[in-house]
């Protein structure tokens, strides 16, 4: 007879308190299921700008823990005005005027179930943080090696303390060091990540400013633009303040490191050459700085023997369908579901296969099709170009199979899978 979870529970390690890390915590105690998170920062770091989630990442939040989004039903920021409600955005041309002198003054892009919903990652993270258990995180704990040895994980910290556990789920970001455990040994040129060819310019400007600058076109998501660049603005803070990001499309590789590098406002400003004076202004809220954007178009496996990725390290991509962070939600609900299915440490790894076999393709998808969406919003795409008209009706295709996904499907197909590669042990 197999031992009962409570008497014997496998010992597992998340590394990276950020949202997907924070999301499977929460779904991991929600059912009992006992964790310890490693952190490198001293505290979980609320640095950082807006996040946009669709109804998919509404579902996600429901299936870790029903509390989740009753909270973040509280914070969250729609669009200000109703003709917006249902729209992600409204497509404008970055040029002068924003395309009124072409006769072009709106290009809504959403549909009659979606509503438009965003946050501050800050917000976001103290509502998550409010379901952790602090006892089982660990801050000031940089991990430099994740090796499996046995039927154990290894976990090597910067500070000389060597951890031992049944299982590590890596949270660690786009460059995380699990990625290289993972694949490695299965597709070692698929660890790097890939430089998008665009870098980006960002920023947060209080709303009453970023009327002075935009007027009418504050308070509600816009995304103007032009060629090979452009700009999406969108509230947050509850309508307190306005999150901008501009885009620059870069074909050369990027050689500058891995983080952002320092410019001049001058420089944004040439970048920007073109665009209304009204969006120009906007740079006097955003740091001169470049930073560049990276996505793992490939990825083998998100598993190998009893490491498992989850989230940007497992497949990060560019934000131009504002699905990133709904990916790393959606991770954290189908594994803390397969996890609390786990009886002994023998069966982590199945629960990872299944995870695996649910979440990799979709998730793979979502990576590509944002890319091409950065394509198409930057006028490159060869068959749309800079033609409004098909570009809206593509915008307005493309995000149907990511917002109306069953995720509770996903749930029970993995249960499943789970169940009949463990049958022949229980």
């Amino acid at each position: 007879m197999m031992e009962s979870l409570n008497q014997n529970p496998p010992s597992i390690a998340i590394l990276g308190a950020g949202i997907g890390g924070l999301a499977l915590a929460i779904g991991l105690f929600k059912r009992n299921v006992p964790v310890t998170i490693y952190e490198a920062a001293d505290r979980f770091s609320m640095v950082g700008a807006g996040i946009g989630l669709g109804p998919n990442s509404l579902n996600a939040m429901d299936l870790i823990d029903p509390r989740f989004r009753r909270e973040y039903d509280k914070v969250k920021t729609a669009n200000e005005k109703p003709d917006f409600e249902h729209s992600i955005f409204d497509a404008l041309y970055a040029e002068q005027g924003f395309g009124e002198k072409r006769g072009w003054t709106r290009g809504l892009i959403g549909a009659p179930y979606f509503t438009r919903s965003s946050a501050h990652r800050k917000d976001l993270l103290e509502i998550m943080d409010s379901f952790i258990d602090h006892g089982s995180v660990r801050f000031g704990k940089r991990a430099e090696s994740v090796e499996q040895q046995g039927d154990k994980v290894l976990i090597r910290f910067r500070d000389g303390e060597v951890a031992t556990v049944d299982a590590v789920v890596g949270c660690d970001g786009v460059k995380g060091i699990t990625r290289r455990t993972v694949l490695s040994d299965i597709a070692p040129e698929e660890v790097q990540p890939t430089f998008c060819g665009m870098y980006i310019y960002r920023g947060i400007v209080p709303m009453d400013k970023a009327k002075e600058i935009l007027g009418a076109h504050a308070g509600d998501a816009k995304f103007f633009m032009s060629q090979g660049k452009a700009v999406a603005v969108y509230p947050i803070s509850q309508g307190r303040e306005e999150n901008f990001v501009f885009f620059v499309t870069d074909p050369k590789s990027w050689l500058d490191g891995d983080t952002a590098i320092p410019c001049t406002k001058e420089e944004m400003i040439a970048d920007l050459d073109g665009f209304d004076d009204r969006l120009l202004r906007l740079l006097d809220y955003a740091r001169p700085l470049r930073w560049p954007t990276w996505h793992h178009p490939k990825t083998s496996s998100f598993y190998n023997g009893r490491v498992c990725l989850l989230g940007d390290v497992a497949h990060a991509c560019t934000p131009h369908q504002a699905a990133g962070a709904g990916q790393g939600l959606e991770d954290a609900a189908i594994l803390s579901h397969l996890l609390a299915l786990v009886k002994t440490p023998a069966e982590i790894e199945p629960a990872f296969r299944a995870y695996d076999a649910v979440r990799r393709p979709r998730a793979q998808k979502v990576v590509l099709t944002s890319y091409e969406a950065g394509i198409i919003y930057t006028w490159q795409h060869p068959e749309i170009g800079s033609d409004m008209d098909k570009l809206v009706i593509n915008a307005n295709q493309r995000l149907h199979w990511i917002w109306q996904h069953d995720l509770r499907a996903d749930a029970a197909e993995a249960e499943r899978q789970f169940r009949r590669w463990v049958a022949p042990e229980r």
